[in-house]
């Protein structure tokens, strides 16, 4: 995220590497990030830097799919999120995958992530310990542990 630019103009930059990259970006392409994440249609204007934490992770999103890709690469998107932002993160992910992109998550809210994987890969300090569908390694864990 690109603090002293706007939340449109972070977007714009999602379509360099499609060659599109203008002013601003297609409509058609705008409408689609801002009917996925609607926060962010209210605050197109806004420069980036002044946005919350789960917003700024929403316009990293937005950014990542305005170029269409078919696979999201999303590295720890509940980091530092209050609960309720936590939850429509993970929202907004399953509504991405819905839409038929696959996403390769890493997150520490192991919980929520296995609930959602079609595969997953548990790892402990550094070695692979589960592995499987993500509801099978959801029940390997010994989830008393996390309390």
């Amino acid at each position: 995220m690109f603090s002293d630019l706007t939340v449109l103009e972070n977007l714009a930059l999602g379509l360099y590497p499609k060659r599109t990259f203008g002013s601003l970006p297609p409509r058609g392409a705008m409408d689609a990030i801002f009917e996925l994440l609607p926060a962010l249609k209210e605050r197109s204007r806004q420069l980036a830097g002044s946005l919350s934490g789960g917003e700024a992770q929403m316009l990293t999103i937005g950014r990542a799919l305005i170029a269409r890709p078919k696979l999201l690469l999303c590295d720890e998107p509940s980091l530092g999120l209050a609960p309720l932002r936590v939850a429509e993160m993970f929202e907004t992910l399953d509504r991405v995958r819905r839409s038929g992109v696959t996403i390769l998550l890493a997150d520490q809210n192991a919980n929520a992530a296995l609930r959602r994987a079609d595969r997953a890969y548990i790892f402990e300090t550094g070695a692979v310990v589960a592995s499987g569908s993500g509801s099978g390694c959801w029940k390997t864990i010994d989830w008393a542990s996390f309390t």
